[in-house]
């Protein structure tokens, strides 16, 4: 690939951390391409509500915020290109995304997020679309007048709870321990709900149903007592796994998957970066995302003047 065919930086992933990498890329007149396979969005999309993105009061949904950010994007010559990307192979001169083409380039921003965690129980995958989600917002209007239970007790959790108990009859929260880790304020909306009560010191040992879902087999983890719940659907957030399956090999990564980086983003591979779920120590939030994708893309705009290594990791 010649020189006028070489990008400047690909970002894969047009979630929060990529698309603000890809507005500050734009803004420079970078050669840069955003690569996509769901089309943007990220975690964004299943948001029911965004009350904790500073300036943003009155957007009904995480999926309007990210429209607005993609459009912003666009304002500045960069579109979200649908290419799911298989691996990369990365030199010392330039790192090549292979997709259905392959993308050459002098930076490579990983901004791919995450996915849900399964809980890895029989009955999980093959209900999974018949009363098994990841997803209150896009499947909890199915099971309005329901009872249904939810896996977690993070923020996650706990918001789709909220939303589901103004959509179903009843909300069940499984937890595993004896507390939450979900902020405050998302406790204190979860405990004044009348229509939600909470199991604790529990595990799920299996799902049940054979065409749909029709309960939960339930362990209590102190006792072992053994509890069947009847619900028609249950919604598992007890946890992210990062996409970074492309990546191996090419920079570290902890045990957990996710991309070992610096301060400013940076990885053991000083042409590529990282930002936003997909890295250690992310906060898992909108805000949060778009400072990684803005600090990359500033640390990736001073790389590309010089060209050279900055630094050792």
């Amino acid at each position: 690939m010649g020189e006028d065919k070489m990008y400047d930086v690909v970002i894969v992933g047009a979630g929060p951390a990529g698309l603000a990498a890809g507005i500050y890329a734009g803004r420079a007149g970078r050669r840069a391409v955003v690569l996509d396979g769901m089309g943007g969005g990220g975690q964004m999309n299943i948001i029911d509500r965004i009350e904790n993105y500073p300036g943003v009061v009155d957007l009904e949904s995480g999926a309007q915020l990210a429209e607005i950010m993609r459009k912003q994007m666009e304002q500045f010559g960069l579109t979200v290109t649908f290419d799911q990307v298989e691996k990369v192979e990365a030199t010392e001169e330039f790192v090549n995304v292979v997709g259905s083409e392959t993308y050459q380039t002098r930076a490579l921003l990983i901004a791919s997020g995450s996915r849900h965690r399964p809980l890895g129980v029989p009955g999980e995958g093959k209900l999974m679309g018949r009363g098994v989600s990841v997803c209150a917002t896009c499947d909890g209007p199915f099971f309005k007048g329901q009872p249904v239970a939810v896996m977690g007790g993070g923020d996650s959790a706990l918001m789709e709870a909220i939303y589901l108990s103004k959509v179903v009859k009843h909300v069940t929260v499984v937890h595993r321990r004896d507390k939450l880790r979900a902020e405050k304020y998302l406790q204190d909306l979860a405990m004044a709900a009348e229509n939600i009560d909470f199991i604790w010191d529990t595990q799920v040992e299996e799902i049940l149903g054979d065409k749909e879902v029709t309960g939960v087999r339930l362990k209590n983890r102190k006792t072992g007592e053994m509890q069947e719940l009847e619900v028609s659907a249950v919604f598992v957030f007890v946890g992210l796994l990062p996409n970074t399956d492309f990546v191996k090999g090419a920079v570290d990564l902890d045990p957990n998957g996710f991309v070992v980086v610096d301060a400013r983003m940076r990885t053991s591979h000083p042409r590529i970066f990282a930002a936003g779920d997909v890295r250690v120590g992310s906060a898992r939030q909108v805000g949060a995302a778009v400072g990684d994708g803005i600090s990359a893309q500033v640390c990736i705009q001073e790389f590309l003047d010089t060209d050279t290594p900055p630094r050792e990791f």
